[in-house]
């Protein structure tokens, strides 16, 4: 904090400079000045917490500078001096609010513990400033909870007595009235805005709504709030100021299309986002709010986003109606569909089918209904793959199958666009998790069938049979993973028994190759000489066993 001495006599408060440890006092800067006017400018100039001045000094005296303090800069303590105990001095000092009142020659104990005390009462005064703020915020927020939970029971058509609406809306401080005729007007977000984060869009939404109460405030009471469907609504009545007309008639002019310019304009200034806005006719509030709210919700539900910077009136001829509608079912479903893609392990494709339709979006009239119609096509695929596998869509992800999630993905094509490679990267992982797991389980199969089995009847074919797959793929599944052809490890495992009955039996050939499932002799000999260099006879003879 920082200090002013104020007196005529200026070894007085070169006195004080020197003499008072103005560190233990937690005083930054200690400011001087020999009269009252240059006390003035100095305030003007310099952040000053306290001014301890003089009672008499010349032009101007001391309590004459105290008054002007406790007009222009009502933070500051004061503290008077005085060489003279004069009772008219301290009833004027009490009314003007001094923070102490002390006699010359100055005590430098009494001096510092009145300007501690001075400076104690600024910082609590301060901290009950900051609690004053904090519950201020605090019921602010509190209001814009209130507000915007009251405008969702009322847009979603939750019936409401009328005189507890009255109660409401006075208590959350909404400028509106009831039976009283209102326009809405609907709020489309660029995507500027809605390519943020929910955080920022949070903010840019709710300085949106206050950019909309300042250019409307010249005519109209408003209410502005999130919809329960990720959008923003204004409500606004006419305040009854000369020549404002009715609502049918302001809701239909030149001047409120001026107004919304303005708004978009101001928008685009401070923020640097565009905005569209569909316009109600007038109705009455609350009964027609409802009806009204969803009769605009399906027009703004047509559009594309809100980077047209348009301007539409319900009552509007909209020739977009009667143009071509996108294909959105067309566009998944042109082979190769993204379901087979899906299906087949095409990875790749599909990602690449994805971003071709998302590219034909951003050159097409889109709205959120076509964007809606976009995620079911794709969700319904990825469903279908999930449940296949034996998986349910929730073990994906389950934030991306929240209905309330839902509403902000399809707000925006590159939202979506998101959501749908993010998910596909998803089911991709765990199809694959699932692939490698499902073909470990094969091999081991296909390897204790060979090992268990006696050799009759055993062959790729029978194997394949067995494990419910095409010969062909099998064996690649298990070249793969091996390194082995599965023909060659049936060979290899048939031989290793060979070997094995050739040097702990005494059976003949013709049996074990009977035993082996060679029909005959011979073609078993010739396997055995390809595979260890010699004939089961000179195995034998050779004294290997």
């Amino acid at each position: 904090m920082n200090i002013l001495l104020v007196d005529d006599e200026s070894y007085v408060t070169e006195s004080l400079y020197q003499t008072i440890p103005w560190r233990e006092l937690d005083i930054e800067e200690v400011y001087q000045a020999s009269s009252a006017l240059e006390a003035i400018d100095l305030l003007e100039e310099e952040d000053i917490d306290v001014v301890v001045t003089d009672v008499r000094m010349p032009v101007m005296t001391g309590l004459e500078l105290m008054e002007t303090i406790t007009e222009r800069w009502t933070h500051i303590r004061c503290i008077l001096l005085t060489g003279y105990s004069d009772f008219e001095y301290a009833k004027q000092a009490i009314r003007l609010q001094a923070s102490d009142y002390i006699l010359k020659p100055v005590d430098d104990g009494e001096f510092m513990r009145s300007v501690s005390s001075a400076l104690a009462s600024i910082q609590e005064e301060r901290k009950e400033l900051g609690h004053y703020h904090q519950l201020m915020y605090n019921r602010k927020s509190d209001l814009g909870i209130l507000r915007n939970s009251l405008m969702h029971d009322l847009l979603l058509g939750r019936e409401m007595p009328r005189h507890s609406l009255d109660h409401k809306l006075h208590e959350y401080e909404i400028p509106l009235r009831t039976d009283q005729r209102t326009i809405m007007l609907l709020i489309q977000l660029g995507q500027r805005f809605t390519g943020m984060d929910d955080y920022s869009v949070g903010l840019m939404e709710y300085a949106i709504g206050n950019i909309a109460e300042e250019v409307f405030a010249e005519l109209l009471h408003v209410w502005s709030c999130k919809t329960p469907h990720q959008g923003l609504i204004l409500l606004a009545q006419l305040k009854k100021v000369p020549n404002a007309g009715n609502m049918e008639t302001f809701a239909d002019s030149r001047e409120l299309k001026r107004y919304i310019t303005q708004f978009q304009q101001d928008v685009g200034s401070y923020l640097k986002g565009s905005i569209s806005v569909f316009v109600s006719g007038s109705f009455d509030f609350p009964g027609e709010l409802g009806s009204v709210y969803r009769s605009g919700l399906s027009s703004l539900y047509l559009w594309g986003n809100g980077d047209h910077e348009a301007v539409r009136f319900a009552e509007d001829h909209d020739d977009r109606l009667h143009e071509p509608v996108w294909d959105v079912t067309q566009a998944f479903a042109k082979p190769p569909s993204l379901l087979h893609l899906l299906e087949t392990r095409q990875w790749d494709a599909a990602r690449d089918k994805i971003e071709q339709v998302f590219a034909e979006v951003e050159t097409a009239f889109i709205g959120q209904t076509a964007l809606y119609e976009i995620f079911l096509s794709v969700a319904n695929a990825y469903m279908y793959l999930a449940h296949k596998q034996g998986h349910y869509i929730h073990q994906l992800d389950q934030t991306g199958w929240d209905l309330l999630y839902i509403q902000k993905v399809v707000q925006s094509a590159a939202k979506l666009r998101s959501w749908s490679l993010d998910m596909l990267n998803k089911l991709h992982d765990i199809s694959s998790e699932q692939e490698i797991t499902s073909k470990s389980h094969i091999i081991k199969q296909v390897q204790e069938m060979v090992t268990a089995d006696s050799g009759h009847d055993l062959s790729v074919k029978t194997i394949a049979d067995r494990v419910f797959l095409h010969p062909v793929y099998l064996s690649k599944i298990y070249k793969s993973e091996t390194g082995e052809g599965l023909g060659d490890y049936i060979i290899r495992k048939r031989m290793e028994r060979a070997l094995y009955l050739l040097k702990h039996t005494n059976k003949k050939i013709y049996e074990i190759t009977a035993e082996l499932g060679y029909q005959n002799p011979q073609y078993f000999s010739k396997m055995f000489r390809k595979h260890y260099g010699m004939t089961p006879n000179e195995y034998r003879d050779q004294g290997c066993c």
